[in-house]
């Protein structure tokens, strides 16, 4: 892929185009690149993610320059791989979602230490996606890439098909060909080429790892290949969203969603860089992360002691979450062990109960992930692997009116009558 390569050498590695990004690094092995659009490491072939320099100096002064900021992801501008002048271009400027005090769910739930919801589907396209996207097309832009495209459980599809209409890109893509009907509405409703592949997520990302080296592929920026290295860096605005909604302190607990993992990796990545850079006090929390029990690699090599995930066959409802071959699980399994955390699932009926138990002790309509962290919080607490003494964050990463097909065989009216007050009577409802 003949694409500019905007970086210089590892000794003169930054750029303003990339903030305080230096360069790309192999987590398995450690070597630097450039930053250019490249997601694998030449030497051993694992993932690249962002390295950087930090801002240094006073975490006063810098938290103050946060709190400035907009009420979006660019508040946090300094801390990721995107120009200072981000603001100016058009971006839908996700970020800066409610932190909701679920009081009612908490007692519900017997948490005593206090419980909030991160709901991120107050984002431009109703889902935490939003943000993954808006790094990955900066860099799209910095790049001189002209296509924006991805393989999509759904969601993703949605963003970047709204993120490319609003900043003037071509976009173009894959989704399996089963999605949920809404699922599909929104990711068509942007303009751009929606291509429905045969098969699973699985099937559709093979597919675009080898448009990618193809010469139709050439300018074409896949936000979660061959731009996913800045991609998931979209992620750690949660982390610091919720750092500084608590009131700039880290919860006890975080229970996170897990399709590919890339989400919790980075929201844990995230938290590290808040204390090494004084923004946060020094503090232990776990991290937790809940799967589906019909999509569930992660969790099962969790409780088997496994350092590996062996890729599974998804059948769940929780089609945003259907990826049977996460990327980022062994790195999942290694932070839920090193922060005193757990992966833990939860099957179709317990995802509905808790989308249900949400919506009606919070007025919370999740989509089906949603219904999966707070069905496993459920069932962390129950069987005692969460203390309910403990300051608990849980997210809810999409909208609800997405997955409709997921309750609507058990939701409807309370009852159907004639228009009278006697009829109302005698339906037991006065």
């Amino acid at each position: 892929m003949s694409v500019q390569t905007i970086a210089g050498t590892q000794d003169n590695p930054s750029t303003p185009a990339f903030g305080p990004a230096a360069a790309l690094s192999c987590r398995e092995c450690g070597t630097r690149f450039p930053l250019s659009p490249i997601f694998a490491c030449v030497e051993c072939f694992g993932p690249l993610e962002v390295a950087y320099d930090l801002p240094a100096g006073d975490p006063e002064a810098l938290r103050a320059r946060i709190e400035a900021g907009p009420a979006n992801i660019w508040r946090y501008a300094p801390l990721l791989p995107v120009p200072a002048d981000v603001q100016t271009k058009p971006n839908l400027n996700p970020g800066w979602t409610k932190l909701v005090k679920a009081d009612h769910l908490a007692a519900e739930l017997g948490v005593t230490g206090g419980l909030y919801v991160k709901d991120d589907s107050g984002n431009p396209t109703h889902s935490f996606k939003d943000r993954v996207v808006a790094i990955a097309l900066e860099a799209a832009r910095t790049f001189g890439l002209t296509t924006l495209s991805c393989s999509s459980t759904g969601n993703l599809a949605g963003a970047v098909g709204a993120a490319a209409a609003r900043a003037g890109f071509r976009s173009c893509v894959f989704i399996p060909h089963d999605l949920e009907a809404g699922k599909v509405v929104m990711a068509a409703v942007y303009g751009g080429e929606l291509v429905a592949i045969e098969g699973g997520y699985d099937d559709v990302n093979r597919f675009c790892s080898e448009l990618i080296g193809d010469p139709i592929g050439e300018g074409w920026g896949f936000v979660n290949v061959n731009l996913r290295p800045y991609y998931g860096e979209g992620s750690k605005t949660l982390a610091y969203e919720i750092a500084e909604q608590l009131g700039w302190h880290l919860p006890d607990n975080l229970v996170i969603p897990i399709a590919s993992g890339s989400q919790l990796t980075k929201i844990d990545k995230g938290l590290q860089e808040l204390i090494k850079l004084g923004l946060v006090p020094d503090k232990a929390y776990k991290i937790y992360g809940a799967q589906a029990e019909g999509c569930s690699p992660v969790s099962a090599a969790f409780k088997a002691g496994l350092d590996v995930v062996r890729p599974v066959k998804p059948d769940t409802i929780a089609k945003s979450l259907a990826i049977g071959n996460p990327a980022d699980g062994p790195y999942v399994l290694d932070i839920a062990r090193r922060t005193g955390g757990a992966v833990e699932d939860v099957n179709d009926e317990q995802i509905v109960d808790a989308i249900k138990l949400l919506a009606r002790t919070e007025g919370i309509f999740a989509e089906t992930a949603g219904g999966v962290t707070v069905g496993v919080l459920r069932k962390l607490i129950e069987s005692g692997q969460l203390d309910p003494a403990a300051e608990t964050v849980v997210l809810n990463t999409g909208d609800g009116l997405k997955t409709l097909d997921a309750v609507a065989p058990t939701t409807g009216p309370t009852a159907t009558i004639r228009p009278t007050v006697a009829a109302f009577r005698e339906a037991g409802l006065a």
